[in-house]
C-alpha cells in the first residue's frame, strides 16, 4: 500500500493523450492522476475509461502512485469505477461530492469490485473533490466519511461558479482553511492551495501559492501541468534549514526539561509543549521521506 500521507504532487493526465502519458513518464510526481472528467471530450468518454488498465500498468511499473479521477454523473461514474478499479490503482478521485452518503454509496460499489477481482478489502482508497455549496456545509461529514477516504481537496473553479464568486484569494480562503481543519480532524491529507490550480504561467507566483499552503497546513497538490511538479515536491517536503532548527529546538527543550522547567527560550521565542510537537512532526515528516527515498 502505497504511503498517501508522503504524496505531495498529483499531476493530471488525459486518458486520451498518447502525448501527455508519455511526457508524465518523465515527471517526478508523486502521483499520476489518469483523468476522464474535465479533460476528457463528451464524445471520448468510452475510449478514455477502456483505456484506464493499460495506461495505470504503465505508470505503476514505472514507480509511481495511480489514481484516477472519474466522472460525477452516477451513468457515467458507474463504468469509470468498473473500469478503473484494479491492483494498480491506489484511489479514486470523486469530483461533485455532495455528502458523506455519497462517499459511501460508492464504498458498497467498491466492496464489491475488490471482492470480484481478488483485491483486499478496502484496497481502493478515496479522495473527495468538494466542488459546490453543498459539499461545502457537509465537508467535515464527507472527509470522516468512511476509511477509504484518503484525501479532500476544495475545487476553486467549480465552487466559484456554483457560489457565483470570483477565482480570488480571499474568496477562497475560508473554503480552504475549513478543507484544512477537516482533513485534520479525520486524519487524511489536506490537498490544494489557495488559488486556481488553472494558473501555471507563472512560476514564481505559483510558488508562492505552494509556499502559502504550506503554511496554512497544506500536504499536496493537483498539478495541471508538469512544470508544477518540481514546484509543489521542493515546497512540500521539510526544508533542510527548517529540519536543523527543529532539531536544535527540541535538544534544547529536552535539556532544559531534565532541569525541571517546562519552557524555554530559544533563538530568541518562547518554547512550550506545543511548538516542541510542531517541531517534532517536521523532523518526523522528514525522517519518512528520507525513510522512502532508501526505499525506493
Amino acid at each position: 500500500m502505497p504511503d498517501i500521507h508522503l504524496w505531495r504532487s498529483i499531476l493530471f493526465v488525459p486518458a486520451t493523450s498518447d502525448r501527455f502519458i508519455e511526457s508524465a513518464l518523465h515527471r517526478p510526481a508523486d502521483v499520476l492522476q489518469i483523468d476522464l472528467e474535465d479533460s476528457v471530450a463528451p464524445d471520448d468518454k468510452e475510449l478514455a475509461r477502456s483505456r484506464v488498465q493499460e495506461i495505470s500498468r504503465r505508470f505503476a511499473a514505472a514507480g509511481y502512485d495511480v489514481t484516477v479521477r472519474i466522472n460525477r454523473p452516477w451513468r457515467m461514474a458507474l463504468p469509470d469505477i468498473e473500469q478503473s478499479v484494479g491492483a494498480d490503482v491506489a484511489a479514486l478521485t470523486l469530483p461533485k461530492v455532495p455528502d458523506a452518503s455519497y462517499i459511501r454509496f460508492i464504498g458498497e460499489i467498491l466492496d464489491e469490485l475488490e471482492m470480484e477481482k481478488d483485491l483486499s478489502a478496502g484496497h481502493t482508497r478515496l479522495i473527495a473533490m468538494v466542488e459546490d455549496a453543498q459539499g461545502l456545509e457537509n465537508m467535515a461529514e464527507i472527509a470522516a466519511a468512511s476509511p477509504r477516504v484518503c484525501g479532500l481537496i476544495v475545487g476553486a473553479e467549480d465552487l466559484a461558479a456554483n457560489m457565483r464568486m470570483a477565482v480570488t484569494d480571499d474568496a477562497l480562503y475560508i473554503p480552504n482553511a475549513m478543507a484544512v481543519a477537516s482533513c485534520r480532524r479525520a486524519g487524511i491529507v489536506p490537498i490544494g492551495f489557495v488559488g486556481s490550480v488553472a494558473d501555471f504561467n507563472d512560476p514564481d507566483e505559483f510558488r508562492r501559492k505552494i509556499k502559502r499552503a504550506r503554511g496554512l497546513g497544506f500536504d499536496a497538490a493537483f498539478c495541471i501541468h508538469p512544470r508544477q511538479v518540481e514546484i509543489v515536491n521542493e515546497e512540500f517536503s521539510p526544508q533542510s534549514s527548517d529540519v536543523d532548527v527543529a532539531k536544535a529546538l527540541i535538544k534544547e527543550f529536552e535539556l532544559q526539561k531534565a532541569q525541571g522547567k517546562a519552557a524555554c527560550t530559544f533563538n530568541g521565542r518562547m518554547v512550550d509543549l506545543p511548538v516542541v510537537l510542531q517541531a517534532r512532526q517536521l523532523v518526523e515528516r522528514d525522517e519518512a521521506f528520507r525513510q522512502r527515498k532508501i526505499q525506493l
